[in-house]
């Protein structure tokens, strides 16, 4: 027993899992890549290009140098330091060495990983186009080496750029038919510059030049195209943006300012696009991940789209249509209860209409050719809501987050739903100080009473396992885990219907 926590006794990992009756899936434990042997092999794989484009951490070097000082001149956020495990030796080799983490898996409980690159991600951003290309083609060809060993403990996840569809139906279709890779990490919030700054307008710059694309709205690429080789070669996609350094998320000297929440606003834009944006209306069979932001945001937006809808579906929106005011009553009303002078402002119509807003932001409709913003989801009642959100969505959540008890809050979550949360370990990262304590931090909430044994299952398999086999059934197979995953479908126990 440990009991470095207070004066709490703490099982042990392996006594922890010793315990359960299910296996444990962590569907985002993250790997170190030591980047003299990734470079080399890149380099042999790709050429120049693909080196190029693998830059792991470098990029933020020199903003690093710059200090608080220059980071404040330049506009830059603090962009992390001492981000990896260093005095814990053993563990930062485990994150390296697969072979390592193999040997381990029993004591740190976990039966099965999905592996995240750390600097390889890097590798979908490069804004060349060959470099790229090239970087994710050669990222993905070695980490499909480098875990080939392991296959019945780990996967490894393709790193899948999204600069335009093409190139992502590209690589999907590569590393599922020559590769076998299984799991994929979409590049996020894709920079694109505005217009108006490409053509030199000075007015463009007063809210900044470069927008993100979320791809479910406002992209200029259709992105169905995308969703639908997902389920054309069975991949669940999964987005793991970093918000850092954006709007807010920018202080010069302070990381941790920077750092508390950036993975859940980005979750959040993403997912909340493919929601209003119909993805799931269209794609109904299609899940997607957004990983390592916890359920808190998701629980939020699930209820805030369905608060939004009551107020704003088009049958609502007749109670702010401005051509609704009865202005002879608005008149009459301003001669009885008004200062001196309302009653003979409001003869003007537009006048009477000026409240707060200037009167073009109270009347216009900023040319929208559609007042409903949920017309590509076709909503007709609240329960439709529920319907293409729940099931369509997964969120990753960390082990010590006790937030996550907030997915399975079926007396607060509207309609009684449960949020699909995946338990991820983010082990090789700095905040996991001791890999072998993830469990017993994540077995905190039901020793505390917040989540149920049911619940727990729900979080560390039954959820990981719909999710990965939800576009590829036999993700799991030749997999220690792939009798238990077997055995919990042949049970009927893993409908994806929405838990309502």
């Amino acid at each position: 027993m440990d009991t470095t926590d207070g004066n709490r006794k703490k099982s042990s990992a392996a006594e922890i899992r010793g315990g359960l009756t299910h296996p444990i899936i962590d569907s985002d434990a993250h790997w170190l890549e030591f980047g003299p042997l990734v470079q080399e092999r890149m380099h042999q794989i790709g050429g120049e290009k693909a080196l190029a484009g693998f830059t792991g951490t470098q990029e933020i070097v020199p903003i690093q140098e710059m200090g608080p000082d220059g980071r404040a001149h330049m506009g830059y956020g603090h962009p992390g330091f001492w981000m990896l495990p260093m005095k814990n030796t053993r563990d930062r080799a485990t994150a390296m060495m697969p072979a390592l983490l193999a040997e381990r898996m029993e004591e740190l409980g976990l039966d099965f990983c999905v592996m995240y690159p750390t600097g390889g991600f890097a590798t979908a951003m490069q804004n060349d186009d060959e470099v790229r290309k090239a970087a994710c083609r050669a990222f993905n060809i070695f980490s499909a080496e480098y875990f080939a060993d392991f296959s019945d403990r780990m996967t490894p996840v393709a790193v899948i750029p999204m600069h335009t569809p093409d190139e992502a139906i590209e690589e999907i279709a590569y590393i599922r038919e020559s590769l076998g890779l299984k799991a994929c990490l979409f590049g996020g919030m894709v920079p694109r510059s505005v217009p108006a700054a490409k053509e030199g307008d000075p007015k463009a710059h007063r809210l900044g030049s470069v927008t993100y694309d979320v791809f479910g709205i406002d992209s200029p690429y259709d992105y169905d195209p995308v969703w639908a080789a997902c389920l054309e070669y069975g991949v669940s996609p999964t987005f793991h943006s970093g918000g850092r350094g954006y709007a807010l998320r920018r202080s010069p000297t302070n990381f941790t300012y920077n750092h508390i929440g950036h993975f859940a606003s980005t979750g959040e834009a993403i997912c909340k696009a493919m929601f209003l944006g119909g993805v799931t209306r269209r794609f109904p069979q299609l899940r997607m991940g957004f990983l390592e932001g916890g359920t808190a945001w998701a629980c939020q937006l699930y209820a805030d789209l369905i608060e939004h809808w009551e107020k704003r579906n088009r049958t609502a929106l007749e109670y702010n249509d401005p051509a609704n005011l009865d202005h002879d009553l608005m008149i009459n009303l301003a001669s009885e209860f008004g200062p001196n002078g309302m009653a003979e402002m409001m003869t003007d119509r537009d006048r009477a209409l000026f409240a707060a807003l200037n009167t073009a932001a109270s009347t216009n409709d900023g040319g929208q050719l559609e007042l409903d913003d949920y017309a590509p989801c076709e909503i007709e009642k609240e329960e439709d809501i529920a319907d293409l959100f729940v099931p369509n969505f997964y969120f990753g959540c960390e082990a010590d987050d006790r937030l996550n008890a907030t997915a399975f809050n079926t007396e607060v979550n509207p309609m009684g739903a449960r949020i699909n949360a995946l338990f991820s370990s983010d082990i090789g990262h700095f905040d996991v100080i001791h890999m072998n304590q993830v469990l017993p931090h994540a077995w905190e909430l039901v020793e505390d009473g917040v989540m149920t044994i049911d619940e727990f299952r729900e979080f560390t398999f039954a959820n990981p396992a719909r999710f990965w086999t939800s576009n590829d059934p036999n993700f799991f197979a030749g997999t220690k885990v792939e009798a238990e995953v077997a055995e919990f479908f042949h049970q009927g126990s893993a409908s994806s219907a929405p838990a309502l």
